[in-house]
């Protein structure tokens, strides 16, 4: 996989690129925001699996250049940052970063974190070549949930018929708890079936989503948290 780090601190990008090397990547390392847009537009000509983004770059905000990627291309985002605050965690996730990782880190749960992203995130058609597609799947039907309309089929949520703008991994968690009103997700199950992953460093991503959800939807009540277990969706009353 070819990654594209962006961080201008030539020590640190060259202490994590060796690292990243020996476990099998190829390393493209961008020192501005600048020079990671144009490494990702489409004629540049290298295909990314990762950008691993910092956001103390020298020339804009690495929040600014995230908004921007995702204009140009759907490859996966992790900020890599000292940044541990949970505000700054929400907006890095609203812009479209697929996961957030504090400085100082783990090398080993990055590497998770990254294949992590890049597993869920790959189609599925890109499979061996000249391999038979499977069929389609029948599109799942809209679910009612109150003034809540979750849409599967174009992935769009609105409530009170106002269009809900939601991140991938919001959907997703969100549609999940959707499908059974009521019952309790445990938080190891959710982060298996929306994250692709049993990494234990995955819980605190999860709970931002959860906190950046009731925001968005304006309906704290409609996710509630069961202690010590994980989340269930409470169906509005009629």
């Amino acid at each position: 996989m070819r990654l594209l780090l962006v961080e201008d601190d030539d020590h640190v990008a060259t202490a994590l690129s060796a690292v990243l090397t020996r476990h099998g990547f190829a390393v493209t390392h961008a020192r501005s925001g600048a020079e990671a847009l144009q490494a990702l537009l489409p004629d540049a000509g290298t295909a990314f699996g990762v950008v691993l983004l910092d956001l103390g770059l020298p020339d804009q905000d690495g929040f600014e250049v995230c908004g921007r990627i995702r204009k140009l291309t759907s490859t996966p985002v992790i900020m890599v940052t000292a940044r541990a605050d949970v505000r700054s965690r929400i907006h890095g996730l609203n812009l479209g970063a697929d996961d957030y990782v504090v400085k100082p880190y783990d090398t080993g749960e990055l590497l998770a974190r990254i294949h992590a992203v890049f597993r869920r995130t790959v189609p599925g058609e890109q499979g061996a070549r000249g391999a038979k597609k499977a069929p389609a799947p029948e599109a799942p039907e809209p679910l009612r949930l109150g003034p809540v309309l979750i849409e599967p089929a174009n992935r769009r949520v609105t409530v009170d018929g106002a269009v809900i703008s939601l991140t991938r991994k919001e959907f997703d968690l969100l549609a999940l708890l959707a499908q059974r009103p009521g019952v309790v997700f445990r938080r190891e199950q959710i982060i298996s079936e929306v994250w692709r992953t049993s990494w234990e460093g995955t819980g605190r991503t999860l709970e931002v989503h959860i906190a950046s959800l009731r925001a968005k939807l304006r309906l704290p009540a409609l996710i509630e948290t069961v202690r010590g277990v994980g989340y269930r969706l409470v169906e509005p009353a009629a």
